[in-house]
């Protein structure tokens, strides 16, 4: 199983998609849910890890569909402490899923 997910810096609402997988096709679908969330016109800024789904051929070409709606910010390589929807899976790990590798 894979959670993506995203929170929302306004709202604090937290965005997840549960899948089966982790292939750029779920992070499109990711997108795609946001793109459906928020109004036509906004920028939907997203932080991300240098996962290679954020930045695959399919991904790129998805994004090429939607021109000037999302901008990625990537952290450091070694630095997903930076992204907080890291810190949020941490504190699921730790008080939720124990014994479950996360």
């Amino acid at each position: 199983m894979s959670l993506l997910a995203g929170i929302d810096l306004l709202t604090g609402d937290a965005i997840p998609l549960v899948s089966d997988s982790h292939k750029s096709s779920d992070f499109i679908q990711f997108l795609q849910k946001l793109d459906a969330k928020y109004p036509e016109g906004d920028i939907i800024r997203l932080i991300l890890d240098n996962h290679s789904v954020h930045s695959s051929k399919e991904t790129m070409n998805y994004l090429m569909t939607r021109p000037g709606r999302f901008q990625f910010i990537f952290t450091p390589k070694h630095g997903s402490w930076l992204n907080l929807i890291e810190g949020l899976f941490g504190k699921m790990t730790r008080q939720m899923l124990r014994g479950i590798r996360v």
